[in-house]
């Protein structure tokens, strides 16, 4: 080689050197030098400079979700390549194995997983991470409906619509607050709740998910939930909430889940919307999910007027989006509006979609979009910026581990022992009780209660999105029931007249019949089954809906055949989903909702049956008589009723707000602050006095409803505006006070502003929404009024 040659050789070698070291301490090498890793700066600058030393291609990564590793090898063993567009719960990329997904982690080309469910493989998971150039902390997702349920040994709370049946606002809350330590400790920051799909069929086996059909009580309950697990702010301590599905998937034309639904934008702004817009305005939800199924023709996935337009440039929703499981691709394969893949990865990133769950080629096929600018770069570097932005706010970039073990030690804390507890005694409803039956006697003097029904000794008093548990971290009905029964003396005598409503046989409902003769009270647990662990026996919960409301397999049977025995019969329902039994209603002794409430269900059911606790839920929804009087909410348009059915009554089996408890309370009508209202800040305080009139200390739950008397659009024949529980001692009074603000009379006009209409308005207060509980008094609005959105 000449002088001149080495020369050369020199300089490149040189130049490459430089190149490489200033690339290397521009990366990570030095973190003094590294802007995004200097927590003295504010996190948009922390964020400005990380996305400075990101290409296009690191970007889209973070974009996309995975599922867990431990998840891929278990789902490989249960499902099929061809099962994998069906099946909503399992997930694995064919072509792809765990040392594949591993190696992409090391490249930086995940940004997110869900499905994690140790600690132990979220620790490795982010340690992969830290080898990528970048070292971006990955965010972690999983489904803590109700308490980070898919985590064995984690505190189950009640159900949602068990958590609605409260009307407690800050138990919510304080339930989720607990679930975000739970989560964090597991390595976990990103909960895919609180669902905030206002219910109208009840046929729909999300039912149990949902806070019910009312989008006052809706709205209450996903603030409460996002607040409780986002904290004021998010932090290193709490987790991001995601408010969903966006919209309307509790509405299908049919009750089956992602199936079409049709409703008008009016409907979609009065019911469906509201949970949304306060999640976004009162509550800074960080996440929201999109919904399966499509609105009027447009999935919701590729929805820009929903995610763009109205949530974020209109309500100024600051977090970011993420598909449900695969529905990106279902705009091609289900909806068939795209293409394929790619095309509805165009449509739905451009109308507003930051990531996807889950899995592979979204990101080659979304590099390539921008590249062909049929999506812009902008609109990447926008999803980019807020997944990156909650990992800083999570503080996953300071320290993305967690203490394996301290993990025993938080999981099924003490703490959090009681507020489930607490929470599941004043969730159950108090349907019925004839000639006040209940509570039971404390004084058994050796009577014999007989139990039997599918769901008195199992797990499916747990709910839907739960892993079984420990045996010793949940308490069945029967266990609940000998535990009191045993301290108050009676005999406890139970048969397994079959583990699920589908194995109850007429062999062993014969035999039931045999022991319960030989009972002096019988407990009839019946209900249906929403455990996702028991696919097989499922009958409710997600993607099993029901085409009845009736109780499934021989149950109704096995019901008849102990009534006509002539014993008194309590009968127990577990279940997400309602149960319409009006011959069961009307001949048992007594009855008692006790939803899904988590792991003290059994205690809490006791604790009721023998007076320990006072009943004191409400229904959060209406309870039909059948099917065949769907749609029936309590806040239907004043001609729903106008004529009646041939075959049968047009009043529900039992209402929305309702539920007995074993005191009395009376109402006084309710004392208005002033009778008339004039402007955007005005309040006016209505103030019902509640007295005991019973001789136990009881709570009871005050409900406060509207009616616009004379509208330019329609409105609902009762809304629920407000409401507080209250307890009191027998004969003890209470003034209770609740307030009427603008948001509390406000309607769409005819352009889709919100605003409050001159004229009168019913005020009705009282304990539940059927008019019968109900005193009334009327306010006057002065003059029409702009509220600003």
């Amino acid at each position: 080689m000449n002088k001149k040659s080495l020369k050369i050789l020199i300089v490149i070698l040189f130049s490459s050197l430089i190149t490489a070291c200033n690339k290397t301490e521009k990366i990570i090498d030095n973190n003094k030098k590294i802007a995004y890793l200097d927590t003295t700066l504010s996190i948009n600058k922390r964020i400005e400079d990380l996305m400075s030393r990101m290409t296009l291609e690191d970007k889209v990564y973070q974009m996309c979700q995975y599922v867990g590793l431990e998840h891929m090898k278990k789902a490989e063993t249960k499902i099929s390549k061809k099962d994998l567009d069906k099946n909503d719960a399992l997930g694995f990329y064919p072509g792809l194995n765990n040392d594949s997904i591993a190696k992409r982690i090391t490249q930086g080309k995940i940004g997110s997983f869900l499905h994690v469910l140790t600690a132990k493989e979220a620790n490795q998971l982010q340690k992969l991470a830290l080898e990528a150039p970048l070292k971006i902390p990955l965010l972690i997702g999983i489904d803590a409906i109700h308490g980070n349920g898919l985590v064995k040994g984690a505190t189950i709370y009640p159900s949602p619509i068990s958590q609605a049946a409260t009307f407690s606002d800050a138990l919510i809350q304080e339930s989720n607050k607990q679930t975000a330590i739970e989560m964090r400790a597991n390595g976990m920051h990103w909960s895919f709740t609180p669902n905030i799909d206002v219910l109208r069929d009840p046929r729909w086996g999300r039912t149990g998910e949902t806070f019910g059909e009312d989008p006052f009580l809706v709205g209450n309950m996903g603030v409460a939930t996002i607040k409780g697990l986002q904290s004021n702010s998010i932090n290193k301590n709490s987790v991001i909430a995601c408010a969903k599905h966006l919209i309307a998937g509790s509405s299908s034309i049919n009750g089956i889940n992602a199936a079409p639904t049709d409703v008008s934008k009016r409907t979609l702004f009065e019911i469906f919307l509201p949970p949304y817009k306060r999640a976004v305005k009162e509550a800074n939800v960080f996440s929201i999910m999109a919904a399966h199924n499509e609105v009027a023709g447009l999935p919701g996935h590729m929805d820009s007027f929903m995610m763009t337009e109205l949530l974020r440039n209109r309500w100024n929703f600051k977090g970011f989006y993420v598909s449900d499981w695969n529905d990106v691709a279902r705009i091609a394969n289900w909806h068939h509006v795209a293409k394929d893949f790619k095309q509805a990865i165009e449509f739905s990133v451009n109308a507003g979609m930051d990531m996807n769950m889950h899995g592979p080629f979204f990101d080659e096929y979304l590099i390539e979009l921008v590249k062909e600018d049929k999506v812009l770069e902008q609109r990447v570097n926008e999803a980019c910026y807020k997944i990156l932005e909650a990992k800083f706010k999570l503080g996953l970039f300071e320290n993305p581990f967690v203490d394996i073990e301290k993990v025993k030690k938080i999981n099924f804390s003490k703490e959090h022992q009681k507020t489930a507890l607490e929470q599941a005694r004043k969730g159950i409803v108090l349907q019925q009780n004839n000639s006040n039956f209940l509570p039971l006697s404390k004084k058994g003097n050796r009577k014999t209660i007989f139990i039997t029904g599918p769901n008195a000794n199992n797990e499916t008093t747990l709910g839907d999105w739960v892993k079984p548990q420990p045996k010793q971290n949940y308490t069945t009905i029967l266990k609940g029931i000998k535990n009191l029964g045993k301290k108050y003396h009676y005999n406890i005598n139970y048969y397994n007249a079959g583990e699920r409503s589908k194995e109850i046989t007429t062999t062993k409902i014969i035999e039931a019949e045999k022991h319960a003769k030989k009972a002096d009270i019988i407990v009839l647990v019946l209900g249906e089954n929403s455990f996702r662990h028991d696919p097989k026996r499922k009958t409710t919960g997600e993607n099993v809906d029901r085409a009845t409301l009736q109780l499934s397999g021989n149950q109704l049977q096995l019901a008849k055949n102990m009534l006509k025995i002539g014993k008194p019969v309590i009968v127990v329902y577990v279940s997400g989903s309602p149960i319409a039994e009006p011959f069961i209603e009307e001949k048992a002794t007594a009855v008692l909702n006790t939803w899904e409430t988590g792991a003290f269900a059994g205690q809490a059911t006791a604790e009721i049956l023998f007076g320990d606790v006072n009943p004191s839920a409400k229904l959060p929804l209406t309870i039909p008589r059948s099917v065949g009087q769907l749609q029936m909410v309590y806040n239907h348009k004043p001609t729903n009723y106008i004529h009646r059915y041939n075959t049968e009554l047009k009043t529900p089996l039992y209402p929305f707000g309702y539920g007995l408890s074993y005191t009395h309370f009376s109402f006084e009508e309710p004392i208005l602050s002033k009778k008339e209202f004039s402007g955007k800040d005005d309040v006016i305080t209505a103030t019902i006095k509640v007295t005991n009139t019973g001789k136990i200390a009881g709570e009871e739950v005050v409900q406060l409803y509207i009616r616009d008397n004379i509208s330019t659009f329609t409105r609902p024949v009762k809304e629920l505006k407000a409401y507080k529980r209250i307890s009191l001692n027998p004969g003890e009074s209470k003034n209770v006070s609740l307030d009427i603000t603008a948001n509390s009379l406000a309607m769409y006009n005819k352009d889709f502003n919100y605003v409050v209409e001159k004229g009168d308005f019913t005020i009705m207060t009282g304990n539940s929404s059927a008019s019968k509980d109900l005193k009334e008094t009327t306010i006057t609005v002065t003059n029409t009024i702009q509220l600003k959105e």
